[in-house]
């Protein structure tokens, strides 16, 4: 009796204790589940206790011990059956393999069903959509889409899309033999190799159409155009005319796009200048510049050329103005048009057809850059907008220079002094300062100084 009495108290000890994991996980179990004990002498907090068994079952000790362990899991109780064990937990790569199977037999479903018969037009054109960065990741997927960069209908494809944002093509100070490509989308610095190009020779990115770059190198003796994301490359042939001094240089479409040529123009303080025309693929001088324009030309190399559907405009001073070219007719002109007071490290810029000017405002120790637009009835400058002043007072005291990329809508401000390295972008069309993240190069630390660049518009089927 004294084994038994001593059972039947841990039996009942073991029953209040299930009682408390019950009242704490309850579940909604038939009443026919449960079978009511006295409760021990020592329980006060319930005044009965139960057990989820059959008595007239052998297994008592094996069902109360197996509703202790699952107790803590409601949906364990409300699986569990009197008599019968908890259902056992599968592994994780079980459960994932079941899952990786059922996945496995809807894309083979989807292959057949969909894939298949799936329009090779729209599937060119969902990815002519596809940010730039986006689709150098795809191209390693297969070879048909890595293929489709010389495809003509994926080009056309291409061609339909509106421009994205333009990205920078930059040199460095530190580093002048090599690029970097800023995305203003992704807000990422990227560093190309152009296999092709000289590696001995100095070559700074002087103009761009259509997504190809324009170089010169730094002996102004040899041209070539490059479409850096892709690596087409060519090199210009010679020029008819031996001209090392410093050049200014535009560059314009024939089209829309490459498909249709491109032509590069190159014009001098003397004022001889040359015509590269893709198409043939030859330097030309169509003409000679009029004798209405001053000689020499006072241009201002550090203002890249501007360039306007078939129109070309470079900045010169002294006097100060605008000296255009049209590439079509082959015809030059010049616009006298005063600076603005206390302007310095200016340079031209274009937005949606306007001519636009950005420079270095200084008065006394205050200096702030500022934005105008040219008005073409008056042929005056109009200043539209300035840098945030909070941004200017940093320049307050400093002697700052700034270079100033890119006339495709968006600008890229290299601002910089003995205490300061500052980039920033701005939209021309949005009035949108932001500042741009330093450069580093890879495995580097030091943020970069921008040297020179300009402006392009990215695109995967440009080709030189």
């Amino acid at each position: 009796m004294e084994g038994g009495g001593g059972g039947l108290a841990m039996l009942r000890q073991l029953i209040g204790q299930l009682q408390d994991l019950l009242d704490l996980y309850a579940s909604p179990l038939p009443p026919s589940y449960f079978l009511r004990f006295p409760p021990p002498p020592h329980h006060h907090r319930h005044q009965h206790s139960w057990c989820l068994f059959n008595l007239d079952d052998n297994s008592i000790k094996d069902n109360c011990y197996n509703l202790i362990m699952t107790a803590g899991k409601s949906e364990n109780l409300k699986m569990l059956e009197p008599g019968k064990p908890p259902p056992v937990k599968k592994a994780r790569k079980e459960r994932n393999r079941g899952k990786l199977t059922e996945t496995t037999r809807s894309t083979e479903i989807m292959e057949q069903t969909i894939w298949k018969d799936f329009p090779e037009d729209l599937f060119e054109a969902v990815i002519a959509r596809l940010p730039i960065a986006t689709f150098f990741r795809f191209r390693s997927v297969c070879q048909k889409w890595n293929s489709l960069l010389t495809s003509q209908s994926f080009s056309q494809q291409c061609a339909e899309v509106p421009p994205s944002q333009p990205w920078f093509y930059t040199i460095t100070h530190e580093n002048v033999n090599t690029g970097a490509m800023y995305d203003p989308t992704s807000k990422k610095w990227h560093h190309p190799t152009v296999p092709a190009l000289p590696t001995k020779l100095i070559v700074l990115p002087v103009a761009s159409a259509g997504g190809l770059v324009c170089f010169l190198d730094i002996a102004h003796r040899s041209f070539y155009v490059c479409n850096p994301l892709t690596r087409s490359f060519r090199e210009l042939p010679a020029r008819s005319v031996k001209v090392w001094s410093r050049v200014a240089v535009g560059m314009t479409l024939n089209g829309k796009s490459t498909s249709g040529g491109y032509k590069i123009l190159w014009v001098g303080s003397d004022g001889e200048y040359e015509v590269y025309d893709s198409t043939q693929n030859s330097w030309t001088r169509p003409g000679s510049i009029p004798p209405n324009i001053k000689l020499p030309l006072a241009l201002n190399f550090r203002s890249q050329a501007v360039s306007i559907d078939s129109m070309l405009y470079f900045m010169r001073s002294d006097p100060d103005g605008i000296v255009s070219y049209d590439t079509i007719s082959g015809s030059w002109k010049q616009f006298i048009i005063p600076a603005p007071l206390h302007l310095s490290d200016h340079t031209l810029a274009e937005s949606e057809g306007r001519i636009m000017l950005v420079g270095l405002l200084t008065k006394n120790a205050a200096t702030c850059v500022c934005i105008w637009e040219l008005q073409k009835m008056t042929l005056l400058w109009k200043e539209v907008d300035r840098m945030p002043n909070i941004w200017c007072l940093d320049f307050y005291g400093k002697h700052v220079r700034m270079t100033c990329l890119g006339n495709k809508g968006l600008l890229m401000l290299s601002l910089r002094s003995r205490q300061m390295n500052r980039l920033v972008t701005y939209d021309l069309s949005s009035r949108e300062w932001l500042k741009v993240p330093g450069c580093v190069l890879p495995r580097g630390r030091k943020k970069q100084w921008i040297a020179c660049g300009t402006a392009f518009h990215p695109c995967l089927t440009a080709l030189a």
